[in-house]
């Protein structure tokens, strides 16, 4: 289940989150970018990651690795008025018969009329157009409508033969109490008889919102895990707004999935908190481009404090001798770990330029920050812009990374135009690591700052800032600059609108990949150009 909240201020606690594929070769670092309820799917040789950003739409990423969110393509726009166009949540893309289905839940903007929802492809190209069914019937009676029932986080599998839909609803109108229920499928876009209860929400204490008695028991996010002829479904539990998120397990016993003796509850959780990463939760399974490993895309929060404010991460699991699945700890934020097996590693060579006024331009980068702070327009991309409505908010330093790139000495430009705020807007050089966060990577940072009326460079470990140099610069009324850099073994310069300002040595960092940063300012760039110096 998802939230809203008002746009945050830089975060005090730490900064986490988001790396997408590693620039120095094999490793890559988590969360791997900003979002919840991480739906990603594999079809041949491409995967798909699904999203609502704003939770006003619905999104497909299109990428070649589990590890990078790829390219963004909006699927479906919400209407502005009616029973489906607020708080859109959870979309899953499913391959069905030749077909893309994306199962949603919507509302009016009263989560008490939340209900569920599929689109479906017109053909089996993924960006093709889709149309929209619905709301299912997950409600009471013969008929599911007697009444209609609030319901989210539908998701579909097949097993012997039939189609049967999962998902979390309330028992009846008005309670917010969540259970998990199964109802078999005429079609992947119609339900063919009524629900049935899969099994209780708080037969342990772990399943409720604060772990005790006395609290509610809450299950959602159902997700199917097939492997070796056996069927297992993951569920979250505990409060998706607290610590308490974790994954619970069911596991396909009996012969008919609609019969609840069917199912096997386990015990105790199969993926919780840690000490540094938690609120875990809602994950969905894959495996790795040489179909040789299993990997887990889940989502955990930014801070411990209630709310919604979440990133996503993915790591590997496995499968025990028992034939059950082994998720492991939730991995640290900021640790290497290595690309899935089979994954192709992206290059770039110089030199490189790219106008950066349209979507194709991004093919080539990795977008680390909040998704609705972030927009590619027919004058350049744009970084930081502050949504009219923000949905889980937060600022985090939001840059674009050119995927693949990993150079020692360059001379770079890009044309920047400030549009809304005084802080730095510039380039990234010498990166790895990047994530989400204000000082989230490795590497140097050159900068202009209008309100201080100051060019900088510094360099960041992936925690902190260090201030190299810094010199006076005026851009006008009109806030624009070219700004360059050069960096040729220790010596580095840093040039706005044709004049070298500064010029200093540090050995700090000596390769790596390049990009576009803000911090704490709406800014456009265009003309990114990379050479050799």
């Amino acid at each position: 289940m998802v939230g809203t909240t008002m746009l945050a201020a830089k975060p005090l606690i730490f900064t986490l989150f988001a790396a997408l594929p590693a620039l120095a070769a094999e490793t890559f670092t988590n969360p791997i970018g900003e979002g919840a309820d991480p739906w990603l799917t594999r079809q041949g040789d491409q995967y798909a990651w699904c999203q609502a950003p704003g939770n006003r739409q619905v999104s497909l990423w299109l990428t070649d690795s589990p590890t990078s969110l790829g390219t963004e393509h909006v699927i479906w726009h919400a209407p502005e008025k009616g029973p489906y166009s607020r708080e859109v949540w959870a979309p899953e893309a499913h391959f069905i018969d030749g077909h893309w289905y994306i199962y949603f839940a919507a509302d009016d903007g009263n989560n008490a009329n939340h209900l569920a929802y599929v689109l479906e492809s017109k053909t089996s190209d993924p960006l093709s157009e889709y149309e929209l069914h619905g709301p299912f019937a997950t409600g009471e009676g013969e008929d599911g409508k007697s009444p209609n029932l609030w319901a989210i986080d539908m998701t579909v599998f097949e097993h012997a033969g039939k189609l049967y839909a999962i998902w979390s609803g309330w028992d009846a109108p008005g309670t917010d109490q969540q259970y998990l229920y199964i109802a078999p499928m005429k079609s992947p876009t119609e339900l063919s008889g009524p629900r049935v209860l899969l099994c209780d929400n708080d037969d342990y204490l772990w399943e409720r919102t604060e772990e005790r008695e006395g609290s509610r028991g809450l299950n959602e996010g159902p997700q199917l895990l097939e492997h070796e002829g056996r069927t297992f479904l993951t569920y979250s539990c505990g409060a998706s707004w607290d610590t308490t998120y974790k994954l619970g397990m069911l596991e396909l016993t009996g012969k008919d999935p609609l019969d609840p003796a069917s199912w096997k509850k386990f015990p105790e959780p199969v993926f919780k908190s840690t000490e540094n990463t938690y609120g875990v939760g809602h994950g969905s399974f894959v495996k790795s481009p040489d179909g040789k490993q299993w990997w887990h895309a889940f989502h955990a929060k930014r801070s411990r404090q209630h709310g919604w404010q979440r990133a996503i991460f993915v790591q590997p699991f496995s499968f025990g001798n028992d034939g059950l699945p082994d998720f492991g700890e939730p991995v640290e934020a900021g640790s290497p770990i290595e690309v899935p097996s089979g994954t192709k590693t992206p290059s770039v060579s110089l030199p490189y330029h790219a106008k950066l006024t349209d979507a194709a331009d991004q093919n080539d980068f990795a977008y680390y920050g909040h998704q609705q702070f972030y927009a590619v327009r027919d004058d350049g991309a744009h970084l930081g812009v502050v949504p009219k409505e923000p949905v889980n908010g937060y600022r985090s330093g939001e840059k674009l990374v050119l995927r693949g790139g990993d150079f020692t000495d360059l001379a770079a430009s890009v044309d920047i135009h400030f549009i809304e705020g005084d802080r730095d807007a510039g380039l990234l050089f010498r990166v790895t690591d990047p994530t989400v966060g204000f000082d989230a990577q490795k590497g140097y940072f050159a900068g202009i700052l209008p309100g201080q009326e100051a060019v900088i460079l510094g360099k960041t470990d992936g925690n902190a800032w260090t201030e190299l140099a810094r010199e006076s610069v005026r851009l006008g009324t009109q806030r624009e600059a070219l700004l360059a850099v050069s960096a040729r073994g220790e010596k580095i310069t840093v040039s706005v609108n044709g004049k070298t300002l500064i010029e200093t040595e540090d050995d700090t960092w000596s390769h790596g990949t390049l990009g576009l940063r803000v911090v704490d300012t709406h800014a456009c760039f265009k003309n990114l150009s990379i050479e050799r110096p």
